[in-house]
């Protein structure tokens, strides 16, 4: 199944470029089996919509105007909101900082955490997940990461991600389970927790009014 241009529209209304995001999304969804199902296309477009602001954010905004903020979002790292003054207004420090020594990224001083900050549609994020998918994808994204930035390497990174996390069984719309349950699920997979559930279930609203389910 492909979703038309008018389809896709209707659910993203603020999308920057229909034509070209309908064409990717296609092939992309095409490619790992959620172009099977409507509930699957369902799913998948509500939550990246909400996760790329209708594909309009493809990178991460790491620019926080408060240290309060900062302490918000990362808490551990950030106990107090001196601790945190020294990173309002730098993106590229607080992101060298809060993505040092982890998911294969280096130290602080190696600049990776700003290198290899969210990018994409699901926002891939660290030097050891942008190898992975990378060599899954077929793409060179640790010499290039910025590939990422571009409507297909964003389109099938999404795509990859959905369906190495099981999440096409999940949307499947099974007489036997809890589709919303499962659609949360989805969300804290993807999320790590709930956060944007309503806009999430908005758009899957939408979604599944578009495809006529």
């Amino acid at each position: 199944m492909q979703i038309t241009q008018t389809q896709l529209s209707r659910i993203m209304p603020r999308n920057p470029d229909i034509p070209t995001w309908t064409a990717v999304l296609n092939s992309a969804m095409a490619e790992f089996q959620i172009a099977s199902r409507a509930d699957r296309i369902a799913a998948f477009l509500a939550q990246i919509a909400h996760e790329s602001g209708e594909m309009r954010r493809l990178v991460e905004n790491l620019h926080y105007s408060s240290a309060k903020r900062i302490c918000a979002v990362w808490p551990k790292r950030f106990p107090t909101e001196a601790d945190a003054a020294p990173y309002v207004a730098q993106p590229e420090k607080l992101a060298n900082r809060v993505y040092a020594d982890r998911m294969g990224n280096g130290d602080a001083a190696s600049g990776d955490g700003w290198r290899f900050r969210g990018r994409g549609l699901l926002q891939v994020t660290g030097r050891g997940t942008y190898k992975a998918v990378g060599t899954a994808l077929g793409l060179p994204l640790t010499g290039n990461p910025d590939l990422l930035l571009q409507a297909g390497p964003a389109a099938r990174s999404a795509a990859h991600y959905w369906r190495s996390n099981g999440l096409n069984e999940l949307a499947d719309d099974r007489s036997d389970d809890d589709d919303d349950a499962d659609f949360v699920t989805i969300t804290v997979k993807i999320n790590g927790g709930k956060n944007g559930l309503t806009e999430r279930r908005a758009y899957w609203a939408s979604a599944k009014t578009a495809l006529n389910l």
